[in-house]
């Protein structure tokens, strides 16, 4: 099945930057080309949060774990800029708990815990695991894939099958 721009009507991002997303997902099964067409739409999109995600996942499911990693990290800084959050995870948490039913709150959540994700893949476990139990605090439904994530850092060795 092919894409077309009009199944991206709903994003707001610049006619050219959705045909190359169109490009980028008819050329799936080439991974050097569909890379070539997303890589330049996250160009011409600068910090558009629609192609970032959309890029993030683009990378996290063709196994690009580092660039998956920087364009998730590149969404949580984003939305830390345009929402005015603390570095502190001391200050930050609160606002999180408070906040954290609003859209771009939610964003920010679900991008930090693909960070923790993605750092497991690469191998960093003590960030993954911090980052994984700082989401974990406030995902009290397990909406997130942080809580098993975390489940799954911190389990000893012999409950492992």
């Amino acid at each position: 099945m092919q894409a077309t721009e009009n199944q991206l009507s709903w994003s707001d991002v610049p006619e050219d930057v959705k045909h190359l997303l169109v490009l980028a997902s008819d050329s799936w099964e080439n991974t050097a080309q569909s890379e070539k067409y997303v890589n330049e739409a996250l160009q011409k999109a600068g910090d558009n949060l629609d192609v970032l995600v959309g890029a993030y996942r683009y990378f996290f499911y063709k196994s690009n774990a580092a660039m998956a990693l920087q364009i998730a990290q590149r969404v949580v800084n984003n939305i830390k800029q345009l929402e005015n959050l603390p570095d502190e995870w001391e200050q930050l948490k609160p606002i999180l708990v408070r906040r954290k039913q609003e859209t771009q709150i939610r964003l920010y959540l679900n991008a930090y815990a693909a960070t923790g994700l993605v750092l497991a893949k690469l191998g960093n476990l003590e960030e993954a695991k911090q980052i994984t139990a700082r989401v974990k605090e406030l995902d009290e439904n397990r909406e997130s894939c942080a809580t098993t994530i975390f489940e799954v850092l911190t389990r000893p060795p012999e409950d492992e099958d």
